[in-house]
């Protein structure tokens, strides 16, 4: 391929790097840069986590993870284990997951994470396909979840549960207090090479079974220090974890970034309590995906729909001043006499949503999938700095980001340091550089497919203006009607799910006379609409309720070509959930499998068309 057109990294945005941070050259390896912060902070405060049995918020200096990491290291030396063994690790965020992690690279073992809530056979899947040899579980429930599938431990020879088993007698099962070494340990450093396997990352794709992507201590570490050569981040600063850590945004961004910095990292209870540990942890740094500003969205209109319309007006008015004084900031748009606003609409509205988040926010890394800009401009115009960005698990993840000084929310930014990408065939998005996987495992066609002349091929169709890029379309996710025309199911159910009626929406009519969508209603928003349109809050099956919803859905999509409007639609009430298996951990739908849920709703929907 032709060296032209590539975008490469703008040195002049590059923010200066604190001298506290351990760069990928000093780490060389993941183990590596461990050793070097508990050598460099041996008593600053690593990790904070909430004790269940107790009740109450604890903390762990980098001294006493490495005193764990050394028992940890030496329980796992009496599995015999042998180099480049898989061990994998299916739990939720928390200290032991770090311990594991870096017991586990520094013996040169390769870690393969799962997500908590996985399906029993995506899971037996995983252990089969990566051959893993022990497993990290959180309780006792999950070994009797994966228990359902007679093979799920055909290859493991230990399962570890970090909470106790209780009286559970099983061979292969151990709670995590009887099997860490009871004696004194010093770290193991015996870790693969930088340029060696570290870890396989099994995507969660939509479609399909996952595939293992391949990632070396150099792949992650270089992505990770770009980071930090693209957002000023010291060891003054507190990240709030609950993307799970299977997941390469939260493991890179949320993980070894706030370790190179030395940054304090807290994990959150759960999704459910985000709300209270924002308030109780105030931190200066997220890493999110952008259903977590819908649903906070969703319940700041909720109040202001039961508040007098003063207050919506004062609300849309900061809004609109924040975002003004935003693009002036940005150096975008002329200077505004309305700015001049801004200190007592933020005293009297911004303030009082920014709270929400801790008060003390510096930014949010979003990523995962494209955020609205309908909803990026209402928080960025509250004081939100949210940063989008763009990647795959095959690139480290990230291959752009907007920064805080050129943040346009609309794109996914300018490349990241040591990344180089192009626009090829078909506007596809290419991209090379070090932070690009070693391969899929056990699948060279598929690397070969996907890995050409050494450009990684996104999937993703984009354009670049000004040095930002945009994403504007995915090159399989493209529904051809029947009579030709061709729309993007992303694009419109982005627009409904603006909607805060709309929880949830898939849209599909691949080779049919008309698009229909199966959407999930959210309770509370639907109560309140069904009792003022004067129907009950169960009949949203009728057919003249479909239609009033129908209208609805048009007006959300006016902005689209008239042939892309819903003609049908089926509801329900509950929502889609991982597992269920009907959307990924990033809350992504897996479009085939909500299919094979409501095919007989599909088919109805159809019925007396010809396919």
């Amino acid at each position: 391929m032709a060296e032209e057109n590539i975008l490469t990294p703008d040195p002049s945005v590059e923010v200066t790097v604190p001298a506290s941070t351990i760069s990928s050259d000093i780490a060389v390896t993941i183990p590596g840069l461990f050793r070097e912060r508990v050598k460099r902070s041996p008593d600053a405060i690593a990790y904070r986590y909430f004790d269940q049995k107790h009740a109450i918020w604890k903390e762990s200096t980098w001294q006493e993870m490495g005193i764990e990491v050394a028992r940890c290291q030496a329980a796992l030396q009496k599995e015999s284990l042998e180099k480049g063994d898989r061990v994998a690790i299916m739990a939720k965020n928390c200290r032991e997951w770090i311990i594991f992690d870096q017991a586990v690279l520094g013996l040169g073992l390769v870690l393969v994470p799962l997500y908590t809530q996985d399906r029993a056979d995506n899971a037996t899947y995983i252990l089969k396909d990566c051959d893993a040899k022990l497993l990290v579980i959180d309780n006792i429930d999950q070994w009797s979840n994966l228990s359902q599938n007679p093979h799920c431990f055909d290859t493991v020879n230990r399962v570890v549960s970090i909470e106790d088993t209780g009286t559970a007698n099983e061979a292969k099962l151990i709670s995590l207090q009887n099997w860490l070494s009871k004696d004194e340990n010093s770290l193991i450093s015996d870790e693969s090479g930088a340029d060696e396997l570290a870890t396989i990352v099994y995507t969660s794709g939509t479609t399909g079974n996952a595939k293992g992507v391949m990632l070396s201590h150099h792949n992650i570490l270089c992505n990770a220090y770009s980071g930090l050569r693209s957002i000023y981040i010291t060891d003054k600063d507190t990240f709030l974890s609950f993307l799970p850590l299977s997941h390469t945004l939260e493991r890179t961004a949320g993980y070894y970034l706030p370790m190179m910095s030395g940054a304090t990292v807290a994990f959150a209870r759960s999704i459910p309590e985000l709300a209270e540990d924002l308030l109780r942890i105030r931190p200066t740094r997220l890493v999110t995906v952008p259903r977590i500003f819908e649903r906070i969205y969703t319940k700041i209109k909720e109040e202001l729909d039961n508040k007098p319309k003063l207050i919506w007006l004062l609300f849309k008015l900061t809004v609109d001043v924040g975002w003004r004084r935003f693009e002036y900031i940005q150096g975008r748009a002329k200077y505004s006499p309305s700015i001049l606003l801004w200190p007592l609409l933020y005293l009297l509205v911004a303030k009082k949503i920014q709270c929400r988040f801790g008060g003390n926010l510096k930014g949010a890394i979003c990523g995962g999938a494209p955020i609205a800009p309908g909803i990026s401009r209402i928080f960025i115009g509250l004081g939100i700095p949210i940063l989008q960005g763009y990647g795959l698990t095959e690139s480290s993840p990230v291959i752009s980001a907007n920064r805080l000084k050129h943040n346009i929310p609309a794109s996914i930014g300018l490349v990241f340091p040591g990344v180089e990408v192009r626009i090829g065939e078909n506007d596809e998005l290419l991209a090379r550089g070090d932070n690009v996987m070693m391969g899929y495992w056990n699948s060279p066609e598929e690397t070969c497919r996907v890995i050409k002349d050494g450009w990684l091929h996104t999937g993703d169709k984009a354009k670049i203006e000004n040095g930002y890029i945009y994403i504007t379309g995915r090159l399989k996710e493209i529904i051809v009607m029947a009579n030709g025309e061709k729309v993007s199911p992303a694009d419109m159910e982005m627009a409904i799910a603006h909607d805060a009626l709309f929880e949830q929406v898939m849209i599909m009519g691949e080779a049919r006379p008309y698009l229909v969508a199966i959407t999930v209603l959210e309770k509370e928003q639907w109560k309140r609409f069904s009792r003022r349109m004067g129907f009950a809050e169960n009949e949203f099956t009728k057919s003249k309720v479909e239609q009033i919803l129908l209208k609805r859905i048009s007006r959300d999509l006016h902005n689209f070509p008239g042939y892309a409007q819903i003609r049908r639609m089926t509801c329900t009430l509950e929502p889609w959930t991982i597992e269920q298996g009907l959307i990924t951990p990033t809350l992504k739908v897996k479009r085939p499998r909500v299919t094979e849920k409501f095919q007989q709703q599909i088919d109805a929907m159809y019925e007396g068309h010809t396919i």
